[in-house]
């Protein structure tokens, strides 16, 4: 999606993978600032090692632990993460509404990308905030972890989901990717009022969406969070707005089944 991006607004750049090991990691972003890179985008397994060699954090990072952007500037590190803000961007585009006016249900709130999710869910003020984890000591941590910026008394923590009191249904975990996977939710719990939304885009329709479309509830998968994870990062090296369209494009044009 950045290439088509890079091409739509006009700039002599080009966006390359580079695969390095985590021992490998200092020394690599350092040659890429040297080299006169803009910036990087990094994954698993560097994204704490990231947050370490950055020079300034943005404290939106800084509070979700890990850094997975960095941009080169005046010769320092900058490191921020776009996964939260992709989030919301996502949400709020695939189902229409501000973030803060759902009562979201986390799937898989004690993994990194659940809890990441309910950092950005409780700061962006959404009304009700459900965590549902198969260990309970960890959204018990997560909990208390929020209670600083997010009310305790709109927090509820479930071992079982139960969607009743919930708009928003936001899927965190691995389940859905393989086949044989068990289904997250019980059977005929959803209802067409319901918004559902997976973090997996492959496949693109895992058990979860479908059986919210088998219900007439919304659905859709974690493509559009990649998107605009990628348009923030896309702002933070270049400046706004990002070419949405033109790195959608790319995006779609990528995948096995265009």
């Amino acid at each position: 999606m950045h290439n088509p991006g890079l091409q739509a607004r006009h700039l002599d750049a080009q966006y390359v993978r580079l695969h390095v090991h985590p021992e490998e990691f200092a020394a690599a972003v350092h040659a890429c600032r040297e080299a006169g890179m803009v910036g990087i985008n990094c994954t698993i397994p560097h994204k704490r090692a990231a947050l370490e060699i950055a020079d300034t954090v943005d404290p939106h990072a800084r509070r979700f632990g890990v850094v997975n952007t960095l941009v080169f500037r005046e010769g320092r590190i900058f490191g921020h993460n776009t996964d939260g803000p992709g989030l919301q961007r996502a949400l709020e585009e695939e189902f229409g509404a501000p973030l803060a006016s759902h009562r979201v249900l986390i799937l898989g709130a004690g993994g990194g990308a659940g809890r990441a999710a309910a950092i950005q869910c409780a700061q962006a003020g959404c009304a009700r905030l459900t965590l549902v984890n198969r260990t309970r000591d960890k959204i018990e941590r997560l909990a208390a972890e929020l209670a600083d910026e997010y009310p305790a008394d709109r927090v509820i923590l479930q071992d079982v989901p139960d969607p009743g009191e919930t708009d928003l249904i936001i899927n965190a975990t691995s389940v859905g990717m393989n086949p044989g996977d068990p289904l997250l939710l019980p059977p005929g719990v959803l209802e067409t009022r319901h918004c559902v939304y997976d973090m997996i885009y492959s496949p693109p329709e895992t058990p979860l969406l479908a059986a919210a479309r088998a219900a007439g509830a919304r659905a859709a998968n974690g493509l559009s969070m990649l998107l605009h994870q990628g348009t923030a990062a896309f702002e933070l090296w270049f400046g706004p707005p990002a070419p949405v369209d033109a790195m959608r494009r790319g995006l779609l044009e990528s995948l096995p089944s265009s």
